[in-house]
């Protein structure tokens, strides 16, 4: 059985005079976006490096005499300077064997005084042949030996004095001393026994390793003394604040790694770095050069492609395809795909579609993106590194 459903053209009119009723959907309301022009200004890129620093000049203290350690002149770990005290060695040893050197030059002296009286009276003698001449040339010897025993006898003295001195054991150099390694009472033995330590601290060195090919960037493209700053940063710094200069370069590369070692002099005026830490360095490699910066988060991943969004005049979204670079306070360098006019978008990325219109905010394309704006002139915190201090 089939059943039949009637609908009557009343009905049907009044369906339709309600459907003309309805109110027309609000049209849709373009996305508010913030876009701002490239931040253009002139930098310098860098290589990084990680190395560890050393001191300038670091010495062993070692003695020069053996004997008891008498006693002991400065504290652990603290600064001493060129010729201070550290350790004193028990000098009666040597004092007396300075007394005994003393004694053997009187008595040389002696004893040239006696050669020197034979001799005249055997010159005296000669002439009127009363002595040989065979005598006189014995004299003329015995006077020479007793010259020489005495020479001999002062040089003992020198060196009595000299060991004498050793017992005092002082600072090469100035710098930091290490701990004590022995107290008073210990023997030491001559040029073995290792007492403590001194390193300078100011300036303080940085050895790092470079590759061949960034050796030979530095030499086709560096700009001189310029190429030679760096800036370190330690292993709980975020900032590199910490500069200085390159101002060695080995002689020949290591076959095994194919790297050259590079080394830096830092100032280090507090003491802060000791040596042994490590750090991160970069080196300021090629001259300085004009960009074009965006905020890194304006750049968008397009399969294998980087793209930015930008707004015409009609605020339409377009694309431009760019090569972008370093990344220096929060802003990435481009190097191609912008132009200085270019109203890039920097906030509301996600909204933004190609060949749609957006609300535009007029912004500023700042160092601190996600901080307070500096305004239209303002320029990097480390644009160009400056030479020298902290």
């Amino acid at each position: 059985m089939r059943t039949r459903t009637v609908v009557s053209l009343p009905v049907i009119v009044a369906a339709l005079g309600a459907a003309c009723g309805r109110p027309a959907p609000p049209a849709e309301v373009p996305p508010s976006v913030e876009v701002a022009t490239p931040l253009s200004q002139r930098v310098a890129d860098w290589d990084d490096y990680s190395g560890r620093f050393e001191a300038v000049d670091a010495v062993e203290v070692r003695p020069r005499v053996s004997g008891s350690i008498q006693s002991v002149h400065f504290e652990d770990g603290q600064l001493v300077q060129q010729g201070e005290l550290l350790f004193v060695i028990d000098p009666r040893p040597y004092a007396a064997e300075l007394a005994h050197a003393n004694a053997q030059v009187a008595g040389a002296r002696a004893q040239l005084a006696n050669a020197d009286a034979e001799l005249k009276r055997a010159q005296a003698l000669v002439a009127s042949k009363l002595v040989s001449e065979a005598e006189a040339e014995l004299r003329v010897a015995g006077q020479l030996s007793a010259a020489a025993a005495l020479a001999a006898a002062e040089a003992s003295v020198q060196t009595a004095q000299l060991n004498l001195s050793f017992t005092r054991v002082t600072a090469p150099l100035a710098g930091r001393a290490s701990y004590r390694r022995l107290a008073a009472g210990n023997i030491v033995t001559a040029d073995t026994t290792a007492l403590t330590t001194i390193v300078t601290e100011n300036p303080i060195r940085f050895l790092f390793d470079a590759p061949e090919s960034a050796l030979l960037k530095y030499k086709r493209e560096s700009d001189g003394a310029r190429a030679s700053l760096v800036e370190i940063r330690l292993q709980d710094e975020t900032d590199y604040r910490w500069k200085g200069r390159v101002d060695f370069l080995d002689n020949a590369l290591d076959r095994s790694s194919g790297t050259i070692r590079l080394r830096a002099v830092v100032d280090n005026p507090d003491g802060f770095i000791s040596p042994g830490m490590f750090g991160q360095m970069r080196l300021f490699a090629v001259k300085p050069f004009d960009a074009l910066l965006v905020p890194d988060q304006s750049i968008v991943t397009d399969q294998t492609r980087q793209v930015v969004y930008v707004v015409d005049a009609q605020d339409v979204v377009g694309q431009r395809v760019v090569r972008p670079g370093r990344l220096m306070d929060g802003l990435r360098v481009i190097h191609e795909g912008l132009a200085p006019t270019d109203r890039v978008i920097i906030s509301g990325v996600q909204r933004a579609r190609p060949g749609r219109k957006v609300t535009v905010q007029e912004g500023v394309v700042t160092a601190f993106p996600t901080g307070v704006s500096r305004g239209e002139n303002s320029t990097l915190s480390l644009p160009v590194p400056s030479g020298g201090g902290r």
